[in-house]
């Protein structure tokens, strides 16, 4: 299944949506990305037709577990890129966080794996259980990142 860059917005909306309220509506998405109700009720059909969300007209929406493990690798993809490019790199934050928006829809599972890998190695957090959703791994590497571009 090849999901098009909007349907993978649709899907990290609803999934950071979902982490924060108990509910997810067709107003919440339409907000998010300043987008119009038809439109969003247009996407969500597509994403139930996909088995990547449970949803029925004026009813809460929730992403299923296939929904979910898409959305996480999503914004995996997207988090791996950004760390590559403002820890590794130095590229200035506003712009790695454009330039990995569009890069992680054209890089390849393989490259994005491997880039991980290299960041792993390079920062020396496989030692550490490494885990990119949590604020203090996220702290470890940008420390680790200054000392290292300082020697």
């Amino acid at each position: 299944m090849e999901l098009t860059k909007s349907a993978q917005e649709y899907l990290k909306t609803i999934y950071v949506i979902e982490s924060t309220k108990n509910q997810v509506r067709v107003t919440d998405i339409a907000k998010k990305l300043g987008y119009t109700k038809p439109s969003v009720n247009r996407a969500l059909n597509v994403l139930k037709e996909e088995k990547l969300v449970s949803y029925e007209a004026y009813g809460d929406i929730r992403l299923t577990k296939k929904g979910k493990d898409v959305a996480k690798s999503i914004i995996k993809r997207y988090d791996i890129l950004k760390v590559f490019l403002t820890e590794v790199l130095n590229v200035d934050e506003r712009i790695a966080e454009n330039e990995a928006t569009d890069m992680k829809n054209s890089v390849s599972e393989e490259t994005v794996a491997k880039l991980e890998r290299y960041i792993n190695q390079i920062l020396n957090l496989d030692c550490c259980g490494f885990d990119e959703n949590s604020e203090k791994c996220k702290g470890c590497v940008k420390n680790t990142a200054k000392k290292k571009n300082t020697v």
